[in-house]
């Protein structure tokens, strides 16, 4: 069982470059953030302030804004900029010894411990740069003939549909993509969608786990299902999934999924990873040339030439800080923070919410727009007057704001947000 020592331990193992640089009562704060979640459920802790106060301990953010734009790239804790500085230092003492050849084949344990949390073989999981590098790889690594179809949806990431679109163009496959509102009325509706649009030229179905407009989760376990009895491929996009909400990879059955790390899981901006069945990896061409003699090896996706040891070495103590805290405590957390908003705004005038509250359906990340109010100005709007960071999103299924807390996020700053979203619904944008 993993405990509150083994917790801080991991943290704060290198006291000597670690602990003067905690504030104030940071570690006894966290001794008392552990000590109090065991035995409780996710909900009970979801509530607790106390606990929660010292994991917010943790990060160097700025408390001067209310940052809810943690979709797009989340702070590190501290622990993980400190390892990441160590390792940087470290790499430049001789990086052609210290960095290739003590830090670089490190990536082996950390490979190791995120197959672990996925549930895959280390042998199926490349570490990239991000999920637009890991999903490219699939997407431009498929062997794809002219008039071959690619079944995706309007709600995916715009850099994903763009990669398919230059393939369209470049080698004359065909993209569909299908459309749902937002949320959808099930998780059967959205399996019954694809299912609708199959056809006998159908070769991959590319979709998101949870998309990055609405927060919207897809079944994916039955679309995979469904797919592979069709012998189509999928590429699952994880990019806010891994380290948001608990799941395993034989909880999803996909081909190919990739995802971010400097997301949800907190790690160092520039990392993600790339799962690829094993009996895949070698029918996938890599993005940069790699050895015929690779062909079968998850390594080869690797092949990007010179890159800092560093990021991906970091990973590790993001990998230690999530398990830390409980990936199911983290979930039930997120989910108590978009309440706590949400049904604030619920059933106020003109307030659309095109994000479900149903947990299978959703999790940390949601969508709210006001009637009449343009979205882009709302989140000007919020900015300039009250320093907070929300994302407009223009799609037409849900024209609103992107908003996602992390762990970090306190209370008074999911209020904050809550008053001034209150108030633009009582007097409208200032001329």
């Amino acid at each position: 069982m993993f405990t509150r020592r083994d917790f801080l331990r991991s943290m704060f193992g290198t006291a000597a470059v670690t602990l003067p640089t905690l504030k104030n009562d940071g570690l006894e704060r966290i001794f008392s953030t552990t000590a109090t979640s065991a035995g409780r459920s996710p909900e009970d802790v979801a509530a607790d302030e106390d606990f929660w106060l010292g994991i917010q301990q943790a990060f160097t953010v700025d408390r001067s804004l209310v940052n809810l734009n943690n979709g797009g790239v989340c702070p590190s804790p501290k622990i993980v900029q400190d390892a990441m500085r160590r390792y940087l230092e470290y790499s430049n003492e001789a990086p052609v010894y210290t960095m290739w050849r003590v830090l670089e084949p490190q990536i082996e344990s950390v490979r190791q411990r995120l197959a672990r949390a996925f549930g895959c073989d280390p042998e199926e999981m490349a570490i990239t740069r991000n999920a637009s590098e890991a999903l490219e790889i699939a997407q431009f690594g498929l062997d794809l003939k002219p008039g071959d179809e690619v079944l995706t949806t309007d709600q995916d990431y715009p850099r994903m549909l763009t990669t398919w679109d230059q393939r369209a163009r470049r080698d004359g496959i065909v993209v569909k993509k299908v459309s749902f509102p937002d949320p959808p009325p099930s998780m059967q509706f959205l399996v019954d969608m694809f299912e609708g649009a199959i056809t006998p030229r159908t070769r991959v179905i590319h979709f998101c786990h949870i998309t990055n407009l609405s927060g919207q989760i897809f079944p994916v376990r039955e679309i995979c299902r469904l797919a592979r009895s069709r012998g189509i491929d999928t590429i699952v996009d994880g990019a806010h999934a891994f380290a948001h909400f608990p799941f395993k990879r034989d909880d999803l059955e996909c081909d190919y999924y990739g995802t971010s790390l400097h997301k949800w899981l907190l790690a160092p901006h520039g990392t993600g990873f790339l799962y690829a069945r094993r009996d895949k990896i070698e029918k996938i061409w890599p993005l940069m040339a790699a050895p015929e003699g690779m062909n079968a090896n998850i390594r080869k996706f690797e092949e990007i030439g010179t890159h800092p040891a560093a990021n991906h070495n970091a990973i590790a103590e993001a990998l230690t800080f999530h398990n830390g805290i409980g990936p199911e405590r983290k979930a039930a957390r997120l989910r108590y923070l978009r309440d706590r908003w949400m049904k604030r705004l619920d059933g106020q005038r003109g307030v659309k919410l095109y994000t479900s509250y149903d947990p299978a359906m959703s999790c940390g990340l949601a969508n709210v727009g006001i009637e009449g109010v343009e979205p882009g100005a709302l989140t000007q709007h919020l900015w300039k007057t009250r320093r907070i960071i929300v994302t407009s999103i223009g799609h037409p299924a849900c024209t609103g704001i992107r908003v996602t807390p992390n762990v970090y996020t306190t209370l008074a700053e999911i209020d904050r947000f809550a008053e001034a979203m209150e108030e633009v619904i009582l007097k409208g944008l200032p001329a």
